[in-house]
Order: C-alpha cells, then structure tokens, then sequence
C-alpha cells in the first residue's frame, strides 16, 4: 500500500507491506546515504517479515544531514502511531547503514523528551551501522547507541569497512540495551560477500532479524 507521510511541508514517500492477518507489532525500515526504500535489501526484508505476519512500513528520505533524517523518521513514528488503519501496540526502528544512525538517534530523543512514545518504540534494528568513517576508527558515532535501553540489533559484515568487528563489540559491552549482534561473514558494508549470491545473504539477513523479533515480541507477551 503506497502513501505519502506528512513531514514539514512536504511529504515522505512510503510503502506499507501488509500482513494477511492483522499485525499487533510493526517495522519501520529505512534506507541508507544514497538509495532509497526501494534498495533491494529493504524490499526483500518487508515482503520477509509481512508474509511471517510482521507489518513493514519503508519510507525514502533523502539527505545526508542526520538531523534532517532522524526528524523524518520521527514524522514516520508519529503518523504509525496514530494511524487507525494499523493500530499496533508497538514498533521497532530499523534501518540501513545511515538510516541505522537516524533510527538510534530518534530512540535517544524520544527517550529524553520523556513522552509515551517511548512505550511504543520496541527495539532498534541495525543493519550495516556505520560505526565510523572508513579508515577512521577513532570517531565513532557511538553516543546514540549508549543511551538506549530498549532491546537492538546488529546485522553487520565481519569485513565491514565503517564497522570495524572489535571496535562494534567494544560499544556493545559499554550498552545498557540488551543486545544481539549478528556478524555476516566476510561481509562488506554493502553487505555483499564473494562467492556468495545477493538472495543467500538476504535470506540470512531476513531469518535473523525475524527470529530476533520474535524473541523480543514474546518477551513483551510474558
């Protein structure tokens, strides 16, 4: 289902993959600096989780200010939020490389503006986190990260040029969230491995981040 989300004065550009039956908890799945929610890892991933009976809601956001996305994406929050069409009882933020970024980012604000959104953010879902420049390992875009509490996920390539392994398990033992990591072998940043075909790693992407969900949706239902 095609819509078109109000944000500023403009409009966001997004896709909702439906469930046959009605879903209590959804995804919000965004792209990465170039692309958009049309990116083929993203396609595979909605259509994976709609048809295991996760509702996924993708959106383009163009731009490669973090501020601009995260606002974005909390405008896509929002409208979920209230939307009657879907009435969830939770979502989880997912994203791609930067889209990963805006998706910590806007855990952290709602965390501090200390409003009830905060009960309807589930987890955090990155795939591809761009920990740091490449060949910059000493700035890492780690603060976000360290302020959740809610459950995360990472999907990351062991070869990943922005994430270095040593450097991402580093901050995950420094997190107070409990969380996964999920280490894609010999994986670039793309995600892409030799010898190995697009629809395999997806396949291993998709299972992952589904069989994570359902941990933390049953969690949520004991």
């Amino acid at each position: 289902v095609k819509v078109k989300i109000p944000f500023g004065n403009k409009f966001l550009d997004a896709i909702f993959s439906v469930p046959e039956k009605k879903s209590t908890y959804g995804v919000i799945l965004t792209h990465g600096a170039g692309g958009d929610m049309n990116f083929p890892h993203l396609v595979s991933l909605a259509a994976y989780l709609a048809s295991h009976g996760v509702l996924c809601l993708r959106f383009t956001c163009k731009g490669l200010n973090i501020v601009y996305r995260t606002k974005a994406f909390k405008a896509v929050v929002e409208y979920l939020k209230l939307s009657h069409d879907y009435e969830l009882s939770g979502v989880f933020l997912a994203g791609r490389s930067m889209g990963s970024r805006a998706a910590a980012s806007v855990i952290r604000h709602l965390s501090q503006e200390d409003d009830d959104d905060d009960d309807f953010i589930q987890g955090l879902i990155c795939l591809s986190y761009p920990l740091h420049r490449p060949k910059l390992q000493s700035k890492l875009r780690d603060e976000d990260l360290l302020f959740i509490r809610c459950p995360v996920l990472f999907v990351s390539g062991s070869a990943d040029e922005m994430c270095e392994k040593q450097l991402l398990e580093g901050v995950a033992s420094k997190m107070k969230a409990p969380k996964k990591i999920h280490w894609i072998d010999k994986a670039n940043h793309g995600m892409s491995v030799k010898g190995r075909t697009t629809d395999d790693i997806m396949e291993e992407i998709n299972t992952q981040v589904f069989s994570w969900l359902k941990e933390n949706i049953e969690l949520e239902y004991k």
